[in-house]
């Protein structure tokens, strides 16, 4: 029997996190590993004790017609990273690597050029995160030294997207 990789592993727990997720556009799931345990996990969701999109059966973003990685103020759902790291002690995530993964709800597919948004780069910046593995398909991923977030600053350009 063929052992699945360790990064992979993990990539699939947030895969399988993902599907508690309530937004009607992408599902995403993150979990936030350091030496080999888990100390976290977040799914995409409205605050607690609000309503989700899936209750609403609407997206404001999608009615709007606001681009990808765009106006996240106007998003009712707290994003999977965010999630994880609300969820987890600093002091634990000091070092650590966060796992990302997003499917797109209308098809099924994994998220083309997944990322976390700039609000997310900038809590996984100050929760000490040091790596971000973002899944591109069912095996292969990309990895994404945090420090190149800090180096590459996109809000002093006023990158949109991502």
């Amino acid at each position: 029997m063929e052992r699945r990789d360790k990064i992979n592993y993990y990539l699939d727990l947030a895969e399988v996190v993902s599907q508690r997720g309530t937004c009607i556009r992408r599902r995403y799931g993150a979990v936030i590993v350091k030496n080999d345990e888990v100390i976290s996990t977040g799914y995409v969701g409205a605050p607690r004790g609000r309503q989700n999109c899936t209750d609403l059966g609407h997206c404001i973003r999608a009615d709007l017609k606001i681009p990808r990685g765009e106006r996240y103020e106007l998003c009712r759902s707290v994003h999977a990273e965010a999630n994880a790291i609300i969820s987890a002690p600093r002091d634990k995530m000091l070092g650590s690597s966060l796992f990302l993964c997003g499917t797109d709800v209308p098809t099924g597919r994994y998220v083309e050029n997944g990322s976390c948004c700039s609000m997310c780069k900038r809590m996984v910046i100050n929760a000490g995160i040091e790596t971000v593995y973002i899944r591109d398909t069912k095996d292969a991923y990309r990895v994404v030294p945090v420090k190149e977030w800090i180096e590459n600053d996109e809000s002093l350009t006023g990158s949109f997207g991502y």
